[in-house]
């Protein structure tokens, strides 16, 4: 301690080109008192330690060198919790495992807003997995929250009173944001519309976005790399946003409207990405694909839902093989400079069968009882299942 302390002192004299003399004064002890610190012939007295981190604008912690560590074990935390993969993955096997890491380091460090804020977003995920979002349509079609049965998921609630906490107190525009996110999200699965539309505008406009931004803040290579990754997000983005739009009312399903749409999705993505390397994005692909098997069948294209089912497995393939741990690139002209995100190997073609067809809205029991009694469906699975 004695060692640190007294680099430390130094180091942040030294930085901001102060005198021995100049600390002396400002503290009201003398320049030897100063110099034996830095000697590490002494130490500060302890009611001189608030005073020492004030005058450089640092915390206590970090004048006895413990932020550092601090900030390595919180980093490792969250760390763990990213492994689990949780968004890609379709099992709950991990709620209770994530939960016990998180509230552990959240003992260890109360009020950790790195913390709170990734056990809030866990909280919200485990809600989705336990207990589902409870929707209908209502007599004109339109979709509806249950939010009568939304309000006994303990783990939404949960999230919102940390996300709620977090906006009054954080002035992280990051975890601010994020909070506001999940909150927006959650609210509206509530029943509580008009906070969910009051966080909602705390957020960006579309064309104030960080991509939208980072795209118009260089050129030459580098504006080619971010408009890339705008260019991809946005794919993505506005792939969910039209599901949705679909979704919202049923009697969009009445004719071949969501297949054109679908295959308009798909098609918009090897727009961007015409060499078929989607990237991470093979995983919206699998998702559409899945989607558009389910609605095949429905509409009496079965052989067609049989071959969007062949398309989930080659998309699943192809994204296992971007999970290698190694470095890879998009390839498409347009966004040659973009990196992908790319993780340890996991097998994703196995849980193909119990994805399928991962939106559920409309209610789809009549349909899986269909699909899954046609002997090509054992076939498929057995193939996703190798």
């Amino acid at each position: 301690m004695e060692l640190q302390i007294g680099e430390k002192i130094k180091y942040l004299r030294k930085k901001t080109s102060l005198t021995q003399e100049d600390l002396a004064n400002a503290l009201g002890i003398t320049c030897q008192a100063v110099s034996r610190w830095e000697l590490n012939a002494a130490y500060p007295d302890m009611e001189l330690i608030p005073a020492i981190a004030n005058y450089f604008g640092i915390t206590i912690d970090e004048l006895f060198g413990y932020e550092y560590d601090r900030k390595k074990k919180i980093d490792e935390i969250i760390e763990k919790i990213d492994k689990f993969n949780i968004k890609s993955r379709s099992d709950d096997d991990w709620i209770e495992k994530c939960l016990l890491i998180l509230r552990e380091g959240i003992a260890e460090f109360p009020q950790n807003e790195k913390l709170l804020i990734t056990l809030a977003d866990t909280l919200s995920e485990a809600g989705w997995r336990k207990y589902g979002e409870r929707v209908y349509y209502d007599d004109d079609g339109y979709i509806r929250h249950d939010f009568d049965k939304h309000k006994t998921n303990n783990y939404w609630l949960e999230a919102v009173k940390i996300c709620e906490s977090l906006i009054r107190t954080t002035n992280d525009n990051a975890i601010s944001m994020k909070a506001a996110r999940i909150l927006v999200m959650l609210y509206c699965n509530l029943g509580e519309y008009e906070k969910a539309v009051s966080f909602a505008e705390l957020t960006p406009s579309l064309s104030n976005s960080r991509e939208i931004m980072l795209s118009a803040s260089s050129d030459g290579k580098n504006k080619a790399e971010y408009t890339g990754n705008a260019l991809l997000k946005l794919a993505m983005e506005f792939s969910e946003q039209l599901i949705q739009g679909l979704m919202i009312n049923i009697h969009n399903y009445e004719s071949d409207l969501p297949i054109e749409k679908i295959n308009g999705l798909i098609s918009l993505f090897y727009l961007i990405c015409e060499d078929g390397n989607f990237g991470e994005y093979h995983g919206e692909l699998i998702k559409l694909y899945l989607y558009l098997s389910r609605i095949q069948w429905e509409r009496g294209y079965h052989d067609d839902a049989f071959s969007s089912l062949d398309n989930a497995l080659e998309q699943a393939k192809k994204l296992e093989a971007l999970l290698d741990g190694k470095e890879h690139y998009f390839t498409a002209a347009l966004v040659s400079h973009v990196k992908c995100k790319t993780g340890n190997p996991t097998t994703i073609t196995d849980s193909l069968p119990d994805d399928w067809p991962f939106w559920q809205m409309p209610d789809c029991s009549t349909v899986e009882k269909e699909i899954k009694a046609d002997p090509r469906w054992a076939e498929w699975t057995e193939k996703a299942r190798k």
